[in-house]
């Protein structure tokens, strides 16, 4: 048996350091055992999912040194590597179910699923929604059909019961049907959820060995089933412990930077930010810290992963990046690689058109340019002293401003402006006096180029990690204060 494993990434946003660590743990498994490495892209959420998002994954995985055997830049025999290319297929699997009584046709509207749910809990009834549930008298079923309503189509899952689901790392995992609903296997859009495309996709690319995060041990049943279903032997699982920030929560862009672009940004080099992904739950047999990823190859044992929660800390990857900056290049390699950094042609040509115009002398450039080059800001609190807004003012514009540009999609300079000169008025603030705090947390002063020109040029990871930064100096809202603020968000976007 050939081992072959893949990663599977949707692009609906910024690559995430979570998707490059799980990566890793497939391509080291894959290359211990002379196997395959597939890279998929799961862009069922045709809403969310992008061309860009798409190429940045691919591109931070190959600065990253992840490589893959097949995928959709490279081709393979076990094409198209894009779920929305094999949309039909989905669909003539999930008849197929319906045909032989393992999936149902769904027509209920979200607020009838809503009252089903509050009547089960009226009833004191802990569990998922079944198709006993679901189930329409046969009049109402041809009424709808007949009216063109939307449907779905979902799995058949015990009502009670155990499901015994075998982990690489956990061994048997027991999990109770009662929690496990009638899972939409195909959407009213025709596309398939994930969980039905994930089971035939694996199967028809021979997916040997399934490594992922342990969020998706709940949803192991609901996989177990249908190759059961289908007839296929299922790949063997294994649930990777979830990256944590410091305080232990999961790992999240509110607490700590997630995009691999943010750290690429930062000037940290791509072979120590592997390095330190290789370390989130494994160590080498002789427990050094510092390894290249051939190395790692080499020594990798699956079962050397530990299940504790790895902690991803920015302070212990500086340090494992400094080693690696100072052991592994000379003067001329380090002048190289910071040169490629921040004095490439293709950033520099960004940034000279908007510094030139207040430059008198060359040695004005450094200071003018150098937040551009640099990571967080060196503000305070007194930074952000205006005579028209108070502390609190300041605080709410950070605070929206980071929510509002998280949904941001298109980050080009007029689209920028649009959308926060929206949430200034919105706000009820002069444009001037909104601006006021992005210019403090991005340039470190109001006395700078244009916020939206820099913001456009350092990419929506350093800008977005730069506000948050500011907020956590200005000092963030309260729980109840969040609540308050959330609602009035909400409200005015």
């Amino acid at each position: 048996m050939t081992v072959r494993t893949r990663v599977a990434p949707s692009p609906t946003g910024d690559p995430h350091v979570g998707t490059a660590y799980i990566a890793l743990f497939n391509l080291a498994f894959a290359r211990q055992h002379g196997g395959q490495f597939i890279l998929r892209i799961e862009d069922t959420d045709q809403t969310r999912s992008t061309p860009e998002s798409e190429q940045a994954i691919l591109d931070s995985m190959r600065w990253l040194g992840l490589e893959w055997d097949e995928g959709p830049d490279v081709g393979g025999p076990h094409g198209p590597y894009r779920q929305s290319e094999r949309k039909d297929a989905y669909k003539d699997f999930a008849m197929r179910l319906v045909e032989e009584g393992n999936a149902f046709i769904c027509y209920r509207t979200g607020e009838e699923l809503d009252q089903l749910r509050a009547s089960l809990k009226e009833q004191g009834i802990n569990r998922a929604l079944k198709e006993c549930d679901l189930a329409l008298p046969a009049d109402e079923v041809e009424k709808r059909q007949a009216a063109g309503a939307p449907f779905v189509v979902r799995m058949k899952v015990p009502v009670d019961g155990v499901c015994e689901v075998d982990d690489m790392l956990r061994g048997t995992i027991e999990l109770d049907w009662a929690i496990v609903d009638a899972q939409i296997l195909l959407k009213s859009d025709g596309m398939p959820t994930y969980h039905l495309a994930n089971v035939v996709d694996d199967h028809l690319m021979e997916i040997t060995h399934v490594i992922r995060g342990e969020e998706w041990i709940n949803s192991a049943p609901k996989h177990k089933l249908l190759y059961q279903y289908f007839g296929w032997d299922m790949p063997q699982l294994c649930h990777m412990p979830l990256l944590r920030n410091p305080d232990k929560s999961k790992l999240s862009k509110r607490k700590n930077p997630t995009s691999i672009l943010f750290y690429k940004r930062m000037g940290y080099l791509p072979e120590a930010l592997l390095n330190y992904l290789g370390r989130m739950g494994w160590s080498m047999p002789d427990e050094s810290e510092k390894f290249t990823r051939d190395q790692m190859f080499e020594n990798f044992d699956i079962q050397r992963v530990s299940l504790g929660g790895p902690v991803f800390d920015q302070e212990k990857l500086s340090w494992l990046n400094g080693l690696w900056i100072r052991e592994e290049l000379d003067p001329a390699a380090f002048a190289a690689e910071f040169q490629k950094w921040a004095l490439n042609p293709e950033y520099l040509m960004q940034i000279i058109p908007l510094i030139q115009p207040r430059v008198e002398k060359f040695s004005d450039v450094a200071p003018l340019a150098s937040f551009f080059l640099s990571g967080m800001m060196p503000i305070t609190l007194e930074s952000f002293a205006h005579k028209s807004l108070q502390e609190e003012d300041v605080r709410r514009i950070l605070q929206f401003a980071v929510w509002h540009l998280d949904q941001q999609r298109e980050w080009d300079r007029d689209s920028l402006f649009n959308s926060l000169k929206g949430l200034s008025d919105a706000m009820e603030f002069k444009i001037r006096d909104f601006l006021f705090p992005l210019f403090v947390a991005i340039a470190g002063t109001s006395q700078s180029v244009s916020v939206v020109d820099s913001m456009s040029i350092l990419g929506p990871d350093m800008s977005r990690a730069r506000l948050r930064h500011a907020l956590d100096i200005v000092g963030g809202p309260s729980k109840k204060q969040t609540k308050a603020w959330e609602k009035e968000f909400r409200s005015i976007v």
